[in-house]
């Protein structure tokens, strides 16, 4: 059972957090558009659901899919879902999630993510992989590697009509799993789930440069932070 939280600090965003148990997934009204961010495990898909249903949606409300990174615990209920919308990946994990090309091998995580990709279906959806700086809705993406190859945060851009955040700054980033919640303050994927560790250590000094501000941080697993979230992010920064 999922349990739908509205994260707005001003009610105004339509930022919702899905909690899953495990991992989170996210569903933002941006503008005209409902948009899904990561879709758990393939057990995930009824949680899922009712998350939408309680915030006051259905599933064919969603018209995007926003995917922090391949893993089993983030794309998982894609293909079970029945969304009709098309998904949004970084480029090198696109082509995992598509079946072009498999994990690397020569890491421990790549060899865990090929030990459980035949349990993820290919969601039979429209892929589009996603490149550093493109914008999408009132989103911006981040190529954040060392989680995964592909890793991508969003986010979301300051734009005059979204509802995703104010006029003077934005309000949301969502992390995947270049960070965790842990006590209440962020902290880097660790060693045993990432690719290469001092990637990540790299990607989350560069996206705490280079990002506007946000209030919101929106992270796979750990409570989502509600206030100051870049100003937690450029804490981390400084620390790791």
């Amino acid at each position: 059972m999922a349990t739908a939280t509205q994260l707005d600090v001003d009610a105004e965003a339509g930022v919702w957090w899905l909690d899953l148990g495990s991992v989170n997934s996210y569903l933002v009204a941006d503008g005209d558009d409902l948009v899904l961010v990561d879709a758990g495990t393939p057990r995930s898909a009824a949680a899922i659901t009712e998350g939408i249903h309680e915030a006051g949606h259905e599933v064919a409300d969603v018209s995007r899919v926003l995917v922090t990174h391949f893993d089993l615990d983030h794309v998982g209920a894609l293909s079970k879902l029945g969304i009709d919308a098309p998904v949004y990946v970084g480029r090198a994990d696109a082509e995992v999630l598509a079946g072009q090309t498999d994990p690397d091998w020569r890491s421990r995580k790549g060899l865990l993510q090929r030990a459980i990709k035949p349990f993820v279906s290919a969601p039979g959806l429209p892929i589009r992989p996603v490149e550093d700086g493109d914008e999408i809705g009132s989103f911006t993406a981040y190529h954040t590697p060392g989680h995964s190859p592909g890793h991508v945060a969003y986010v979301a851009a300051g734009d005059e009509g979204s509802e995703v955040a104010s006029r003077d700054s934005p309000s949301v980033a969502f992390l995947g799993d270049l960070v965790r919640e842990s006590g209440g303050r962020l902290e880097p994927s660790p060693w045993a789930l990432s690719y290469d560790t001092d990637e990540v250590v790299r990607s989350i000094r560069r996206l705490a440069d280079s990002a506007p501000d946000f209030e919101i941080a929106a992270m796979g697993h750990g409570t989502p932070i509600m206030r100051n979230g870049g100003e937690r992010l450029r804490e981390l920064a400084s620390r790791v």
